[in-house]
């Protein structure tokens, strides 16, 4: 299947997505302030670069898209119908990645939580994060 657009628009498309301060990061941190909770962003001397950081817990928070973490058994994790060779090592290459950070993170005494995009909708979200925070 060909591509529906140019290479060209395909190209300013993808550059247009953010890695960092991305809608559900924002909601996300947007909730836990209002909560109370306060928390250092993108702390680049962790592994993997957590998206919030919450040092005198120690524990550190992932916020994951579905597509770009290739979360399981998800609707919003579908491969495009385009490049699926370079998709699929793509995303495969993501999730990997991402399971390096948390395991180092791990051995160096952080736990850690991943909250993917599709569970921004969830009404217990919240209170799942802040009985992370608390235990």
């Amino acid at each position: 299947m060909v591509d529906s657009v140019s290479a060209a628009l395909r190209s300013e498309i993808m550059s247009r997505i953010r890695s960092k301060n991305t809608q559900p990061e924002m909601i996300v941190r947007k909730m836990l302030h209002k909560a109370g909770f306060r928390y250092r962003l993108h702390s680049s001397n962790l592994p993997g670069k957590p998206d919030l950081v919450f040092a005198s817990r120690r524990k550190v928070i992932f916020i994951h898209g579905c597509f770009w973490h290739l979360h399981e058994d998800c609707k919003l994790a579908r491969l495009p119908k385009t490049r699926v060779d370079f998709w699929t090592s793509k995303l495969i290459a993501n999730k990997e990645r991402d399971r390096n950070a948390v395991e180092a993170l791990s051995q160096k005494g952080w736990r850690v939580l991943t909250v993917w995009e599709c569970e921004l909708n969830d009404p217990h979200l919240l209170a799942r994060i802040v009985k992370f925070l608390n235990d």
